[in-house]
């Protein structure tokens, strides 16, 4: 997880999503428990978009299992460094846990 200050105070939180592959930021307008290394976030991340087409860069067959321009959803709750995916997830991880990966080094220091 990384964390950032905005020019305006507020606090920025960079995760990693394994379900999505894909970097995840949420701000200060969710309760955090102030762990670093165990994170929990309240309430929940719900991220949706749309599936690209094959050949786009952010395309990602393998993660959402959507047809092309149908919505994707990753809905979740971070809990003591455990992702929990929830029934309405588009993706292969729906219904899990999955402890939390670290953030790819071109993030961590961005």
């Amino acid at each position: 997880m990384r964390t950032e200050g905005d020019p305006d105070s507020k606090q920025s939180y960079w995760m990693w999503c394994p379900a999505c592959d894909d970097s995840v930021r949420i701000n200060d307008g969710w309760a955090w428990n102030g762990n670093l290394a165990k994170p929990t976030f309240t309430p929940s991340i719900l991220i949706t978009g749309g599936q690209w087409e094959p050949g786009h860069k952010f395309y990602k067959p393998s993660h959402h299992k959507v047809a092309t321009g149908e919505k994707t959803i990753c809905h979740s709750y971070l809990v003591d460094g455990v992702w929990q995916f929830l029934g309405d997830c588009t993706h292969d991880l729906a219904g899990q846990h999955v402890p939390m990966v670290p953030v790819p080094d071109w993030l961590a220091t961005s």
